[in-house]
């Protein structure tokens, strides 16, 4: 990414150096297409470090699910629980589940049949 946009940036100011030493664009032109490019490049950065970074934005569960089916709690594979104080507003027990991509958000109240389940389970 970085060496492309050095490129862009280089490759500007040479093809302003040419032009101008033929006399075709006055300077300006070329200062603006140099300052256009140059803002389009700080967006380009800034909205990749806004996507990449999951540090920024705390993921949190926004509500629960007060009755967990047995099936799904056999399938947890580990767990957390979500404490109300911080970045997130609600306690919550975040499910990681095998085959899922997205954990399950679950009442607090659930982690004593998931212990139950899992005990009978060994």
């Amino acid at each position: 990414m970085f060496i492309h946009v050095s490129v862009l940036v280089g490759g500007c100011a040479d093809m302003c150096q040419y032009l101008n030493t033929k006399d075709t664009f006055p300077p300006q032109t070329c200062s603006a297409i140099m300052d256009v490019k140059v803002v389009l490049v700080i967006v380009c950065l800034c909205i990749l470090a806004i996507t990449s970074s999951e540090a920024g934005i705390p993921k949190c569960c926004l509500h629960t699910k007060k009755k967990i089916r047995p099936r799904t709690l056999m399938n947890v594979q580990r767990w957390e629980m979500q404490k109300s104080s911080g970045e997130c507003e609600i306690k919550a027990l975040v499910l990681y589940l095998k085959g899922y991509e997205k954990p399950i958000c679950a009442h607090p109240s659930e982690l004593r049949r998931l212990k139950r389940m899992k005990i009978k389970r060994s």
